[in-house]
């Protein structure tokens, strides 16, 4: 993982004009958020490794990230790089079961916070700069 400086930083600002604003840049609501937190993301390769993150917290009223609108206000936190490396194909260790095929779909990570090649750092704060400049206007 490799934080980036951000000037969008604190900023408090209506979650469904955050969410909205950076939907122009390709970046989705994490599925990791929660009714307090969340994030948005957006990968910076094809193959969907590395990602740049902008987390966000919940400052006031009730965030529902299923719905097309929200009272919620955001405070952004400080973005960051992240890559993960999985295994690719098929897992050797796996058994044919049609529970565990319903419950472990996924393979582990090799490296779920590989290094980071200076290219995406690169791209990611080129990124950040051009969401940064238009910012909500």
């Amino acid at each position: 993982m490799k934080a980036l400086n951000s000037s969008l930083q604190e900023t408090v600002e209506a979650f469904d004009n955050v969410r909205d604003y950076l939907h122009t840049f390709e970046f989705t609501l994490g599925g990791n958020w929660e009714y307090d937190h969340g994030s948005f993301d957006r990968y910076l390769d094809e193959a969907h490794k590395v990602w740049l993150r902008i987390p966000f917290e919940v400052t006031e009223g009730t965030l529902d990230g299923d719905t097309d609108e929200t009272d919620a206000m955001v405070k952004i936190g400080a973005p960051y790089v992240l890559k993960h490396v999985y295994n690719e194909g098929n897992d050797p260790e796996a058994h044919m079961m049609t529970v565990s095929a319903l419950v472990n779909q996924f393979q582990t990570p090799l490296d779920p916070d590989a290094e980071i090649e200076s290219e995406w750092i690169g791209k990611a704060e080129k990124l950040m700069r051009d969401v940064e400049q238009k910012w909500l206007h």
